[in-house]
């Protein structure tokens, strides 16, 4: 695998996580402007084997601002039809000349069969365990929000159990030494992911998660009909976002479904950042993506 793809978080290193979001906070500032060096540029292909719309566009946005040409791949007009796998779908877009990849599969851990690609690819979501670009943004907006992440407080809720974005988040934000618990349905209780009480954990939270029911991957209670009120036993309601810390914030990686996870006056509420999230998504794209094709960091020189 070429040595700057990002598939999991462990794939970067502690200084590496930092100049990522030294990175992204440059871009919303001092470097608005930079672009990819016309001698690094690399035709990139956007796999998207599920919808998305944060993901994919915040990808496409970052690549168009760096300079970058890329292209949208439609599994659906392809020879995977035919029968083509996708390891050799990888291989003719590297023999084509494209030098990035971001791929996004419903298959947990797609890319171990990619390990002989020369190019660098940019995992954008497998199956439900990792998500390293929503981790990285979650992490620039915390960071953005406190300064640090030693000693703060993190509150994951919901679907724990499908989750890719629990599960990256909890690798990296335990990294830096933040405290992290999770809390929802028993049933999405995760092997490594205890629960804690949900209410009882809120007034300790300085940021909760909220996560959305990923129903896709099967998620569904067996204690509840479809006229049951997920919000008002598992959500964010405001009653419970009043026992919130002064200065704490709410956090969801979207798709929001306003109403179940979520009461939809908190979406876009004073303690709300849903929105500053996929704001700061393109600056970290951008910033993954400008890592990937062999820029140093901003501010970094050789030694």
């Amino acid at each position: 695998m070429h040595p700057k793809s990002l598939l999991t978080m462990q794939d970067l290193t502690n200084e590496e996580i930092l100049d990522i979001l030294n990175d992204a906070k440059a871009f919303s500032s001092s470097h608005s402007d930079w672009q990819i060096p016309v001698s690094s540029r690399k035709l990139t292909a956007n796999l998207f084997f599920e919808p998305s719309t944060r993901t994919h566009y915040s990808f496409l946005s970052a690549q168009k601002g760096l300079g970058l040409d890329s292209v949208d791949f439609n599994p659906e007009t392809s020879s995977l039809t035919k029968g083509e796998s996708l390891y050799d779908t990888v291989r003719t877009f590297e023999a084509l000349g494209y030098g990035l990849l971001i791929i996004r599969s419903p298959q947990d851990g797609y890319f171990n069969e990619l390990e002989s690609v020369g190019i660098p690819i940019i995992n954008a979501g497998d199956g439900k365990t990792n998500h390293p670009t929503q981790c990285l943004l979650d992490l620039l907006t915390i960071y953005n929000e406190f300064g640090h992440f030693d000693g703060l407080n993190v509150l994951i809720v919901g679907d724990v159990a499908h989750s890719r974005v629990a599960a990256s988040n909890k690798e990296a934000l335990e990294r830096f030494h933040a405290n992290v618990r999770f809390a929802g349905p028993k049933e999405w209780e995760r092997e490594g992911f205890p629960f804690s009480d949900f209410d009882e954990s809120i007034p300790w939270a300085d940021a909760i998660i909220m996560l959305r029911i990923q129903r896709e991957r099967g998620a569904k209670l067996s204690d509840m009909s479809d006229n049951d009120s997920y919000l008002e036993r598992y959500g964010l309601t405001k009653e419970r976002a009043a026992k919130m810390k002064p200065g704490a914030i709410i956090m969801h990686p979207a798709p929001v479904n306003r109403g179940v996870e979520i009461d939809s006056d908190l979406v876009e509420c004073e303690k709300s950042r849903i929105f500053e999230q996929m704001k700061n998504g393109v600056l970290v794209r951008k910033a993954v993506i400008k890592r990937a094709l062999g820029s140093e960091p901003f501010g970094r020189t050789h030694c």
